[in-house]
């Protein structure tokens, strides 16, 4: 009777499992076609016309560039350089040096004769202490703000917002390398609507690419397998759901890499939360609750284009500690936002968004991590007939491919970032095998990260970072 009994548990589980991932991949599919909506409107809208607009602007908005930095010393330079060579003039660049242990203020020193500058401006958001603030004499856009370690990035950027002068301020990664037309596209949104709070920005990665003097002159696919993994990996998880919730205005996050606000709507909910692990995330959907909760107007939208490059981590302990740092912020802000899932104060946020970040990003690695232990468990012990153990692996693999491919379709049409042959049929080929491992693993990182917020673990770890290539880019 027991065995009976154990037998049809497992086998209803086995289908609840199975279920589950045709169900989370069909739903892939249906915000490819939310998402594929948004990005025509947006194409259609988004014309060379469009964004020469802020160009011809009498006086366009200002925007400040707010860039957190600790131990940057590789690329700081460089990404300055390139970001002090955008291509929309109101713009002021301001790095905050975290209490850096490198060389990373040395650097800027040297390179941009920094000059010491009085601290006279006013600090509504609270930060670890400023140390000193430094003009350049040479670029008289360039202010650096040399502050106390503040415990992550949360931290330096409030004290970046603190110091901006811009009614616009743009939260980028010091390793950030920006398009040259990056800021006039991005203040398109709030030219067009006088209620738009946020933009964020489709992601590029640099591993692989070729930069020269702070610019991409090269494009390709990276030599490591780790890295062009997260390419497919952000094409489906990260660009068609914001592009999708963009669609309903509903975007749940606007990623730390770039983020264009409103320094007022910021400073309204209190600027980033210094306790945040997920600390872009979590800006965000405070700015979704604050704007409802008021019944305000408010607009929150994404750009498909690449406006960005960012580099992904390419060794397996930093590339860990990511995924569980991400999981562990993810779980924090849905912790502290449950009142807001399923709840119809807070419209298509709370009814859609909510609801299915929970549903499928919260319990996805739950659900898959147990689904494959117990069942293959259970064919091992001859608990669960093959043909359904079967069934549930060919679920997860054929509508996993088939969503993937969808997105690499979908993502690469927009940015048109490897439509040449030879990089393409390698994408399509690194879609198929991600499916095969890697998927897994991060789920797997995902239900550790899981563990671990529930045990109260915090920090960042460690992020290992590399040069920028200069050399031809390639696959090699």
């Amino acid at each position: 009777m027991v065995t009976v009994t154990l037998v049809s548990a497992v086998l209803v589980f086995s289908l609840v499992v199975t279920l589950y991932f045709a169900v989370s991949n069909m739903a892939q599919m249906v915000i490819a076609v939310f998402a594929t909506t948004f990005q025509q409107d947006h194409q259609r809208r988004n014309t060379p016309r469009a964004r020469g607009l802020a160009a011809r602007l009498p006086r366009p908005p200002v925007i400040s560039v707010v860039v957190p930095a600790y131990n940057e010393e590789l690329t700081i330079v460089e990404s300055l350089r390139a970001l002090l060579a955008l291509g929309y003039e109101r713009r002021e660049i301001v790095v905050v040096n975290d209490g850096s242990s490198d060389g990373t203020m040395a650097r800027m020193k040297e390179a941009f004769h920094l000059l010491p500058a009085p601290v006279a401006f006013a600090q509504p958001l609270p930060t670890a202490p400023v140390r000193g603030l430094y003009r350049s004499a040479d670029e008289p856009a360039l202010v650096v703000i040399d502050k106390a370690n503040g415990g992550g990035k949360a931290d330096a950027s409030n004290a970046g917002i603190n110091a901006a002068s811009g009614a616009l301020v743009l939260i980028i990664d010091a390793d950030t390398v920006l398009e040259p037309d990056a800021l006039s596209r991005a203040v398109i949104p709030f030219l067009e609507d006088q209620s738009t709070i946020g933009v964020g920005a489709n992601l590029g990665l640099t591993n692989g690419c070729r930069i020269q003097n702070g610019r991409i002159t090269g494009v390709a696919l990276p030599r490591s397998w780790f890295a062009r993994f997260q390419i497919i990996e952000y094409m489906r998880s990260f660009l068609l759901l914001r592009l999708a919730c963009a669609h309903i205005n509903a975007v749940p996050i606007i990623s730390g890499a770039f983020g264009l606000f409103s320094r007022d709507a910021v400073l309204a909910v209190g600027g980033f939360d210094r306790k945040s692990i997920g600390e872009d995330m979590d800006l965000t959907t405070r700015l979704q609750k604050h704007f409802r909760d008021r019944k305000l107007p408010f607009r929150i939208t994404f750009d498909p284009n690449i406006l960005c490059w960012t580099q992904a981590p390419e060794d397996w302990a930093s590339l860990r500690g990511q995924r569980c740092r991400w999981r562990r912020g993810l779980m924090q802000v849905l912790w502290q936002r449950r009142h807001m899932i399923g709840n119809p104060r807070y419209g298509v946020t709370g009814l859609v968004m909510f609801p299915y970040v929970f549903l499928m990003e919260g319990l996805g690695p739950l659900v898959e991590v147990t689904g494959y232990v117990i069942s293959t468990i259970a064919a091992l012990l001859g608990i669960l007939d093959w043909r359904h153990y079967g069934l549930l692996v060919a679920v997860s693999l054929l509508f996993g491919w088939a969503s993937t491919l969808l997105a690499v379709f979908l993502s690469d049409v927009a940015t048109r970032r490897y439509m040449t042959g030879r990089d393409l049929f390698l994408l399509v080929v690194i879609a198929l095998v991600e499916n095969l491992g890697y998927r897994q693993l991060v789920s797997w990182w995902g239900f550790v990260g899981t563990v671990q917020a529930m045990t109260g673990k915090s920090g960042w770890g460690v992020m290992k970072r590399r040069a920028f290539e200069s050399g031809p880019a390639g696959i090699g």
